[in-house]
């Protein structure tokens, strides 16, 4: 993720399939999505420990989805100030670019987990247990969603 000062934020294309993250120091949420319907969908939660085992497995999942971008999502307060992930969360992104060469989109994941939560409920899943399993991956969606819902907008408006 170049920073803002040294060069121009990269261009989405208008096809192609998208990878989003809900990084956390425990999981990693991953959702995938299409540019061309504008629909995400969760993935699955990597639950690796190490930092090699994390980028291993996202390196499988970038060769199996082929992704033209990622999308992180950057947690920050309800008032916009930093939170305490703000920065892991933007230095995960930028070792994601300096890995892998894609476009990485940086983002506000606020109240994502709190969504995520409330979608799960929703969809049955009363207890912790079961939710927590999934919890990551669906907030990863909504993050993914979200994106994608305002590329779509910003699209409509031109």
């Amino acid at each position: 993720m170049p920073d803002a000062a040294s060069a121009a934020p990269p261009t989405l294309p208008a096809r192609g399939t998208l990878l989003g993250f809900d990084f956390g120091l425990a999981r990693i949420g991953v959702a995938g999505g299409e540019l061309e319907t504008g629909q995400a969908s969760a993935l699955t939660t990597l639950h690796d420990e190490s930092n090699d085992a994390r980028f291993k497995a996202i390196a499988r999942l970038i060769a199996e989805w082929r992704p033209v971008a990622l999308v992180v999502g950057i947690p920050v307060h309800l008032d916009g100030s930093e939170h305490e992930l703000t920065a892991r969360c933007r230095r995960f992104a930028n070792q994601l670019h300096g890995r892998f060469g894609l476009p990485v989109f940086p983002a506000d994941e606020r109240l994502s987990s709190v969504a995520a939560e409330a979608e799960l409920s929703r969809a049955g899943l009363k207890g912790w247990g079961e939710r927590k399993a999934v919890l990551d991956a669906a907030a990863a969606r909504i993050i993914l969603q979200t994106f994608l819902d305002a590329h779509r907008h910003e699209h409509s408006r031109c």
